[in-house]
C-alpha cells in the first residue's frame, strides 16, 4: 500500500505544501490567500455542494447506518474532548468548548473529498456529500448551542437560539447544501448552460482551497499547551475513526459508504475549528496548532487508515 502514499495522499499535501511554500516566500502575500480562500470557501466550494446535493439521489445515498456511525463517533469526541480539556487539562469550560469543537470537526471538504476521490474514485463520492450535506449544520448547532449555554446560563433560551441560528444560516457552505436540497427535492432541473457553468467553477474549487490552506498555514506556529494539542491530534486523527469503524462494522455498512465514512473520519481538524475558537476568543492557539500540527501527520495516520480499508 506504500502506492496509495504516492498516488492518493501526496499529490493532495503536495498542493497544500504549494501553497505554504509560495506565502511563506513571500510569493503570494496573505491578503492573496485572503482572498482565494474567500473565493473557493464562500463561492466556489458551496457551488461545488450545491451542485452535488442537487444531483443527488437522495434515496441511496441517505442510509440512515451512514450517518449514525458518522455522527454518533463525531458526538462522542466532541464528548472526549470536551472532558479531557477539562479533567485532564484543567482548562476552564468555555476553553473546552473550543478544544471539544477541534476535536469533533474532521476537514471533510478540503481534504475528505480529494484524497477519497484519489482513493476509490468520483462514483465513490456518495457517502461523502451525504456526510457534508449535515456536517456544518451538526458540528456548528452542537459546539454554538453548548457554547451559549455556558454562556448564558441563567438568561434564557431566546437570546442562545437566536445566536445559534444566526450562525448557522450566514455560513456558505450551509446555504450552498440548502439551496441543493432545494433544487433536488423539487425535481427542477438546471439549465445545461447554468450547469456547465458551475462545472467550471467547480473545477477551481478543490485545489483552490488547498493552495489556499497551505497559505492559512502559513499564519500559525505550534505554540501552546502542546500536551492538549496532542491530545487534539489523537482524537482527531485515530479515536474518530476507530469509533466509525466499530458503529460502521456493528450496523454493516456497505463496503462503499464504510470506507468513505472512516476516511472522513480520519481526516484533520478543519480550519473552522479555528474559525469557531476565534469567534468566541477561546483556545484560539491551541486550535490553530491543532490543525497545522494534525493536518502534517495526517499524512502518515491517512496513509494508515487507508492500508487498512484494503
Amino acid at each position: 500500500m506504500f502506492q496509495s502514499l504516492i498516488d492518493v495522499i501526496l499529490p493532495v499535501f503536495l498542493v497544500i505544501g504549494a501553497g505554504y511554500a509560495a506565502t511563506r516566500s513571500g510569493y503570494f502575500k496573505l491578503k492573496h490567500v485572503d482572498g482565494l480562500m474567500m473565493f473557493t470557501q464562500g463561492f466556489a466550494i458551496p457551488c461545488l455542494l450545491f451542485r452535488a446535493i442537487a444531483h443527488l439521489d437522495l434515496s441511496a445515498s441517505f442510509d440512515p447506518r451512514l450517518l449514525a456511525s458518522f455522527y454518533a463517533g463525531a458526538g462522542l469526541c466532541f464528548l472526549i474532548g470536551l472532558t479531557g480539556a477539562r479533567y485532564i487539562f484543567d482548562r476552564d469550560w468555555e476553553d473546552c468548548v473550543a478544544i471539544g469543537f477541534c476535536c469533533l470537526f474532521s476537514n471533510s471538504v478540503l481534504l475528505g473529498l480529494p484524497i477519497t476521490e484519489r482513493a476509490y474514485g468520483p462514483d465513490n463520492l456518495t457517502a461523502n456529500y451525504a456526510i457534508v450535506a449535515f456536517h456544518s449544520p451538526f458540528c456548528y448547532g452542537i459546539g454554538i448551542t453548548v457554547m451559549e449555554i455556558i454562556r448564558n446560563r441563567g438568561q434564557g433560551g431566546r437570546r442562545m437560539a437566536g445566536a445559534v441560528l444566526t450562525a448557522m444560516f450566514k455560513n456558505a457552505l450551509i446555504i450552498g447544501i440548502g439551496l441543493g436540497f432545494i433544487v433536488n427535492v423539487s425535481g427542477f432541473t438546471l439549465p445545461a448552460v447554468v450547469d456547465q457553468a458551475l462545472g467550471l467553477i467547480i473545477q477551481a474549487a478543490l485545489p483552490g482551497a488547498l493552495f489556499a490552506l497551505g497559505g492559512v498555514l502559513v499564519q500559525y506556529r505550534p505554540e501552546g499547551d502542546m500536551r492538549t494539542i496532542l491530545f487534539v491530534c489523537m482524537v482527531s486523527l485515530l479515536v474518530h475513526p476507530s469509533l466509525v469503524w466499530i458503529f460502521g462494522k456493528t450496523l454493516s455498512l456497505p463496503q462503499d459508504l464504510f470506507r468513505s465514512s472512516v476516511l472522513t473520519a480520519a481526516m484533520a481538524p478543519g480550519f473552522n475549528a479555528y474559525i469557531f475558537a476565534n469567534l468566541y476568543g477561546r483556545a484560539k492557539r491551541v486550535a490553530a496548532s491543532s490543525v497545522l500540527i494534525a493536518t502534517g501527520v495526517s499524512i502518515l495516520s491517512v496513509w494508515m487508515w487507508l492500508t487498512l480499508l484494503g
